[in-house]
């Protein structure tokens, strides 16, 4: 599954590369690390307004948890929704219908396993340019945005890197973006479009600090990024 991400670009970038501009009034903060178990917001261009970046927080909460936004989330962990299932969930077929999204990042972490071990890798772009991962989402009564990360069945290469569940985002092809956010359409439409939208470019992955993974350690920072030594089992 995919937790934790990266935007460490500068907003003009992202304005530039999706022809869309940051919500009037809206911050943007770039980062290096981001945990999805905090809630953080990401950085999302929704359908109802594709020329618009929005800040949307990570946790989809569904209508009949808004009302105890802690308590759904304590019951329901919806940081990531299958793609093989999105269509057939309660939680969430609604808002893949209705309001899909594309999260705007540079990088993602997967967790490597030897040994019963986990060993966190960084996953990226040649020159860690952004793309867009594919996501859904709900709007609550306050106007705040709530988000799910959309993953599908790992590829050889991530099947190598996420060696336990064997999962990937699902990293959007430029050529698809726009159909992701067609309001038009159809269920069918939309499961042939997420088994054929995965990114072509190939993508990279090096091993990162283990430090990502310890609560109260600021890993929001440059370091956070870099390549470690130790390479468990001969990956890459």
């Amino acid at each position: 599954m995919c937790y934790e991400t990266s935007l460490n670009k500068k907003l003009k970038v992202l304005e530039k590369t999706f022809d869309a501009q940051l919500k009037k009034d809206e911050e943007f903060e770039p980062y290096y690390h981001k945990s999805g178990f905090v809630h953080p917001n990401l950085y999302c261009i929704p359908i109802d307004q594709p020329g618009t970046i929005y800040p949307m927080e990570w946790g989809l909460v569904a209508p009949w948890g808004s009302k105890d936004i802690n308590a759904f989330r304590k019951k329901y962990n919806t940081l990531n929704a299958k793609s093989e299932n999105l269509l057939k969930s309660n939680m969430y077929k609604e808002a893949a219908r209705e309001r899909r999204c594309l999260i705007i990042v540079d990088g993602f972490f997967e967790p490597h396993h030897v040994n019963k071990v986990s060993y966190p890798y960084y996953c990226y772009l040649q020159d860690q340019k952004i793309f867009s991962i594919a996501g859904i989402y709900n709007e609550l009564e306050d106007g705040k945005r709530t988000l799910s990360l959309i993953t599908t069945e790992a590829n050889d290469f991530f099947a190598e890197v996420h060696n336990n569940k064997k999962r990937m985002p699902l990293s959007m092809d430029p050529d698809f973006e726009g159909s992701w956010l067609d309001p038009g359409l159809s269920d069918m439409n939309l499961k042939e479009l997420m088994q054929e939208c995965f990114r072509k470019e190939a993508f990279k992955a090096h091993p990162v600090s283990r430090d990502l993974y310890k609560r109260g350690k600021d890993t929001n920072n440059p370091e956070i990024l870099e390549e470690v030594d130790y390479n468990p089992d001969g990956l890459f």
